[in-house]
């Protein structure tokens, strides 16, 4: 499944996966699709999600993203906060090691 949420000027994805395996359903739907949905509506940006080191010869590059959940239980949330900012310091650098790797050029 893959879904695709919509604002005036941008598409963002996601893409859960199939229960089949068919060999480029997961670029199709997670990538070419939203690309030509963009150039036919006008929109000036597509996020397709988070995660993935293949989507930089797809011309992604890493992109910090947000989640608003809200953890109700204290002791849990704490918890969550601890382990998400390690987690959020990993994938600072990670995405540093990912950007000599850009497809574009700085002018």
């Amino acid at each position: 499944m893959a879904l695709m949420l919509r604002s005036s000027t941008a598409l963002y994805g996601r893409y859960w996966g199939s229960s089949v395996d068919i060999p480029g359903l997961h670029f199709e739907a997670c990538y070419y699709q939203g690309i030509e949905y963009c150039l036919r509506e006008g929109l000036s940006m597509f996020e397709p999600g988070a995660q993935g080191e293949h989507k930089i010869a797809r011309g992604f590059l890493p992109t910090p993203t947000r989640s608003y959940h809200y953890i109700a239980e204290p002791r849990f949330r704490t918890a969550v906060r601890a382990s998400l900012v390690r987690e959020g310091e990993a994938l600072h650098d990670y995405r540093r090691g990912l950007l000599p790797h850009s497809p574009y050029r700085e002018s």
